[in-house]
């Protein structure tokens, strides 16, 4: 019953390090088994500011082939 009622992922997330203030470590796909726990929501324009400024798509999900970020 809690899963019905649970939102749909984000779709896309930011995965963070370990430590508060820590820096952005990867872009992904909302929903992707490779995130982790410590996952920020994206909008579009975010994922692409976020992947222009060096961040790493995830190699699993390939959030850059999804938004069109030629990089």
């Amino acid at each position: 019953m809690g899963e019905a009622r649970r939102p749909p992922p984000p779709d896309w997330v930011v995965q963070v390090g370990i430590g508060q203030g820590s820096p952005p470590v990867c872009v992904h796909v909302g929903g992707c088994d490779m995130a982790g726990a410590r996952v920020r929501p994206l909008s579009r324009a975010q994922v692409l500011e976020a992947l222009d400024r060096g961040i790493e798509p995830c190699q699993y999900c390939r959030p850059d082939s999804e938004v069109g970020h030629l990089g």
